[in-house]
C-alpha cells in the first residue's frame, strides 16, 4: 500500500475510534439517566447522527471547500462508527433527491425486513450451537 493509503486508513480509524467511544459513552449516559426499559440512547445517537451526517455533508461538499480528509475523518469514521443510521437515511434521502422514489422505498423495507429476518436468524443460530 502506498503512504496515502495508510494516511486514510488512519483518518478513518482515527474518527471511528472517537465515534464509537462517543456511541458507548452517550449511550450509557443515556441508561443511567432515563433506565434501558426504552432505547432512547440508541434513538437518540441515531435521530443526531442523522442530523451530524446531513449538516457535515452540506457544510463539507456544498458549502465550503474543505481537505476531503475531514469527510472521511467526520462523516465515513466518526459517524461510520457512531451510528451507521445516519448513513442509511441519507442516502435514502439522496434517492429521493434524485427522484429514485422506488429505491428508496425499496432501501427503506428491505433493509427493515431483511435486517429483522438477519436478527432473528441470528438469534436461531446462536441457540443451535
Amino acid at each position: 500500500m502506498t503512504d496515502n493509503v495508510y494516511k486514510t486508513y488512519l483518518i478513518v480509524g482515527t474518527g471511528g475510534f472517537l465515534g464509537a467511544v462517543a456511541r458507548y459513552a452517550i449511550g450509557g449516559w443515556f441508561g443511567k439517566r432515563w433506565g434501558i426499559s426504552f432505547p432512547w440512547g440508541t434513538l437518540f445517537i441515531n435521530v443526531s447522527g442523522c442530523f451530524l451526517i446531513a449538516f457535515l455533508m452540506s457544510i463539507l461538499t456544498e458549502r465550503y471547500m474543505f481537505n476531503p480528509h475531514w469527510r472521511l475523518f467526520l462523516v465515513v469514521g466518526f459517524l461510520g462508527a457512531y451510528t451507521t443510521f445516519s448513513t442509511f437515511e441519507y442516502e435514502t434521502g439522496q434517492l429521493l433527491k434524485g427522484g429514485e422514489f422506488l429505491y428508496a422505498a425499496l432501501n427503506v423495507s428491505l433493509s427493515v425486513v431483511i435486517g429483522f429476518i438477519a436478527l432473528k436468524s441470528g438469534e436461531t443460530l446462536a441457540k443451535l450451537i
